[in-house]
């Protein structure tokens, strides 16, 4: 992880960590590395989440792009999947989302994507960082007519609808689904793309004010979603998170659907139709062990990555793969885009749906969810990289595989910010796993304090 930079772009709270100085050193030297990159005048398109900040980070950030000759194309509140996409349908050189996700309204964000739609790859990411935070390079200002532009581009949100539309290849008349905007960056085109695709449309936190974008509501709060799907006969009900790059599911009981069981339905779904490239999905190693069995049973291949839809995608565009994700709904379909797309998988989804027959339980039920135990273990912050040396932490582990035969599984992983080690067990059997968990917890606490 860089210095400014993290799995997702620079964070923080607005004004304080992410202040209006950083927007604009960010669009100088972000612009000013993409137009030595280039050989001309750069395109940036600019988009942005609902937040407060939004506009404020928006104008420091357009400043700085023009301030070093380049143009920013600015489209307004829309998801960050629009953006990746947009860049390449606008062919421009690199895009830029102000958002900080899943995050309170407080916090804000500052991600790019490069012309193809992917993130900035690391080493020009650290280029900008060591402009910025080292000087290694002074900033060209531009003067008289070298001096960027801002654009403002309507019809965005048309753009990118059409687009998704085009994924899927029926109507959706029948189906009554359930919508949770998370007052964010999904208002605007989910509720009317789905419209024209003929659905009944429910929509929930679709009223933004630039405070309650995720507040209650969203992906990181299904509950209201839940009673809303089971009281109004929904067949489906879909949540998103404030930037729209994930989607989680409701199913017609109020059940709740995560991200592992959307890839294994989707896996299935491409592999009946013999579209699924080299048969192989791209999950997590904090994906649940019911995956991986029912990926056994249906003789699909999974290959695991370390937690961050970075890696997942790394690994896709690596070998080839194009489908990923990750239990948070952030799912990669990369056939048609190039991060993950909360509106493009819930349209997948539908489609599914739609042509099955079937209710979304029992089109879910393909794979079952072992019980999962989270425990943290406090460490000396000096000491927590040390468990994988510890000869009687790595003996306890062996046991407890051991022990589980092939039926649940142990993982343990250091915090990135807090003196912790993190151990989840995954088994059939709540009792022993929760046991267990505490058992190795002791032991963790008892050799790296």
């Amino acid at each position: 992880m860089g210095r400014l930079f993290g799995t997702d772009g620079v964070r923080g709270i607005a004004n304080k960590e992410l202040t209006v100085e950083l927007a604009f050193k960010l669009g100088q030297a972000g612009a000013q590395v993409l137009r030595l990159q280039a050989g001309h005048k750069p395109r940036i398109i600019v988009g942005m989440d609902t937040r407060l900040s939004g506009g404020m980070l928006e104008s420091a950030l357009v400043s700085g792009i023009c301030s070093v000759g380049a143009n920013a194309i600015c489209i307004g509140v829309i998801p960050t999947p629009a953006v990746a996409y947009l860049t390449r349908y606008y062919n421009a050189d690199a895009g830029v989302v102000i958002s900080a996700s899943h995050n309170p309204y407080e916090f804000n964000g500052i991600k790019f994507f490069d012309s193809d739609g992917f993130k900035l790859a690391d080493a020009v990411e650290e280029k900008i960082e060591r402009i910025i935070l080292d000087g290694e390079e002074d900033i060209i200002l531009s003067q008289g007519s070298e001096i960027g532009t801002r654009e403002v581009h309507n019809g965005c949100i048309d753009a990118y609808s059409s687009f998704l539309k085009k994924v899927i290849s029926c109507e959706l008349k029948g189906l009554k689904v359930a919508v949770d905007c998370a007052n964010g960056a999904v208002y605007q085109v989910v509720p009317k793309m789905l419209r024209e695709l003929g659905a009944q449309v429910f929509i929930l936190s679709d009223t933004p004010d630039g405070t309650n974008i995720n507040d209650g509501c969203g992906s990181t709060h299904m509950e209201s979603l839940q009673e809303f799907v089971v009281h109004h006969g929904c067949h489906i009900g879909l949540a998103f998170d404030g930037d729209g790059d994930r989607v989680l599911v409701v199913d017609e009981k109020g059940g709740f659907v995560d991200g592992d069981k959307i890839m294994a339905m989707i896996a299935l779904d491409l592999k009946r139709k013999g579209r699924f490239t080299k048969n192989t999905l791209v999950a997590t190693v904090m994906s649940n062990l019911g995956l991986d069995v029912m990926a056994k049973k249906e003789g699909i291949h999974i290959v695991k990555t370390k937690v961050g839809d970075r890696y997942v995608l790394e690994n896709m565009m690596e070998k080839g793969f194009i489908l990923g994700g990750e239990q948070s709904g952030h799912i990669i379909l990369l056939d048609h885009n190039t991060t993950g797309d909360g509106p493009l998988t819930g349209l997948v989804l539908l489609e599914i749906l739609k042509n099955s027959g079937k209710q979304i339980s029992e089109l879910s039920s393909v794979m079952d969810v072992f019980p999962q135990v989270l425990k943290n273990a406090k460490v000396s912050n000096e000491k927590k990289e040390q468990y994988r040396q510890d000869v009687e932490i790595a003996r306890k582990c062996e046991e407890l595989e051991a022990e589980f035969a092939g039926e649940g599984r142990v993982l343990i992983r250091p915090s990135g910010t807090e003196p912790l080690v993190r151990v989840m067990i995954e088994g059939k059997n709540l009792d022993i796993i929760t046991n267990r968990a505490e058992e190795l917890v002791e032991l963790i606490e008892k050799r790296l304090s």
